[in-house]
């Protein structure tokens, strides 16, 4: 009851080595986690007052799950979620191994900015890991591909083997005359 505002995030693995090796789960069961979880995260906020609340979805290792898998679980939450204008929800979109080549995964944030329902009322967010050297790369060209933002973490310290370093990865959007929305004055 004392909640002010909050960002609320429901995640789970999807990609097939997750659902077969370590969770045992089919697509099937996979999507019905998701549609559970986002209809609890609905009926609570509703609850305690849904506009105090930003909901955040990940198909955790959206890169090596099966690209119209991840559209259909996605499309499954933000049906339910029902995004406004006014209540932009957040598919966040992550790049947990990095499997593949930056303009791979640009490619996929391409294909499901084009796909995903209510697209005009949904941030899609990158996560990018870096563990083959091109965080950056892939978060720059997945922006271009048409995503909204980048969850990294300063100078690429994370996780692992880290993510996108958000203070190169503005400077190289100010090098292509694009602002960021970060202040570097201090």
């Amino acid at each position: 009851s004392g909640i002010k505002k909050a960002i609320v995030h429901l995640y789970n693995s999807t990609c097939p080595m997750h659902r077969d090796w370590d969770m045992n789960k089919s697509k099937k069961e996979k999507k019905e986690m998701a549609v559970h979880g986002a209809e609890k995260f609905q009926k609570d906020g509703e609850k305690h007052g849904i506009e105090k609340f930003r909901f955040q979805y990940s198909p955790e290792t959206f890169n090596a799950t099966e690209i119209d898998f991840s559209l259909e679980i996605c499309n499954a939450v933000i049906d339910i979620w029902k995004p406004t204008p006014e209540r932009k929800h957040i598919i966040n979109l992550p790049e947990t191994v990095q499997y593949t080549t930056p303009n791979v995964y640009a490619d996929q944030i391409e294909y499901m900015c084009n796909n995903l329902h209510d697209r005009e009322n949904i941030i899609v967010s990158l996560h990018t890991h870096n563990d083959r050297g091109t965080g950056i790369a892939a978060s720059e060209l997945a922006i271009m591909a048409g995503a909204d933002r980048v969850e990294g973490t300063l100078f690429g310290n994370g996780e692992r083997t880290g993510n996108a370093d958000l203070m190169v990865l503005a400077m190289n959007f100010y090098m292509q005359g694009m602002d960021p929305g970060l202040d570097f004055s201090n």
